[in-house]
């Protein structure tokens, strides 16, 4: 007989840092479609489903800037899951003049191929740096 430990789902495959590496590169360099092929073509983010979609998601909240930076970011792992964090500083027509920083964190799992198959993101929403006028 198997046994479960106690508040352990279904097995996933180990978190891969490469791949995880590869999103946050991605994301720094803005390659949307890089950013899509770390995830699974199944993923999910919130109301997104599959690579493309959340890949076309963080192109509408981090494409079209006139200057953008990845100011930090770290990458790790908390039970079993992917952790992530990315700072971001851009500016961009759509938000309005100035400077804005923005960071998020993510936790994630690896689908069976190894690419991120689940992500469950919180972020700061865009904060307007100090001298904006």
């Amino acid at each position: 007989m198997t046994t479960t430990p106690s508040g352990h789902g279904a097995t996933t495959a180990p978190p891969r840092p490469a791949l995880a590496g590869a999103f946050l590169q991605s994301l720094a360099d803005q390659d949307f479609a890089a950013l899509g092929g770390a995830l699974a073509a199944d993923a999910r983010l919130r109301e997104w489903n599959g690579g493309e979609e959340i890949a076309g998601q963080f192109a509408r909240w981090f494409g079209d800037t006139e200057d953008f930076e990845l100011v930090e970011a770290t990458l790790g792992e908390v039970g079993g899951r992917l952790q992530l964090r990315w700072r971001l500083r851009l500016r961009a027509e759509r938000l309005g003049a100035g400077w804005f920083t923005v960071e998020q964190q993510a936790y994630g799992d690896a689908g069976e191929d190894g690419r991120i198959a689940r992500l469950d993101l919180v972020c700061t929403g865009y904060r307007p740096e100090a001298g904006n006028g």
